[in-house]
């Protein structure tokens, strides 16, 4: 059976879980953020003057990418659990965190080193992100 997936509300989450990156990573722990990964002022001017075009590009593509496979991890779970709308994708979105970027994060900050404070910036930003994302593609569809 092939999973019904609502094009436009992948868009949709795709789409939230940038804003929520502006927001996460401008207004909310941006001064942190940047502090822990040791970039300063110079550092972001460098990079305006090179340009960031391609960087957003990609990052949206990737989320795109994201948000499609987690339509169908959502689809698939609501299926197999009989849970459906808001608690079907929190739960999507909360369990493909735990199984998947949680540990990538747990092992970038013991490998390389870095604080965990970072980690909690970081990872939660994407709990929140794949938390959203199922919340819009559950009761979406």
């Amino acid at each position: 059976m092939t999973p019904l997936i609502n094009y436009l509300a992948v868009v949709v989450a795709a789409a939230a879980s940038i804003i929520l990156g502006f927001l996460w990573y401008g207004p909310v722990f941006g001064k942190p953020w940047m502090k822990l990964m040791g970039y300063g002022k110079d550092d972001m001017e460098k990079a305006k003057k090179k340009g960031m075009g391609k960087t957003y590009a990609l990052m949206t593509l990737g989320t795109l990418v994201m948000a499609y496979v987690l339509a169908h991890t959502t689809e698939f779970a609501m299926t197999y659990t009989k849970t459906y709308g808001v608690t079907g994708g929190f739960m999507s979105g909360m369990w493909t965190w735990v199984g998947f970027v949680a540990p990538v994060k747990m092992g970038d900050q013991l490998w390389g080193n870095k604080p965990w404070k970072l980690f909690l910036i970081e990872g939660g930003y994407y709990l929140v992100s794949l938390v959203v994302m199922g919340i819009i593609l559950a009761t979406w569809r």
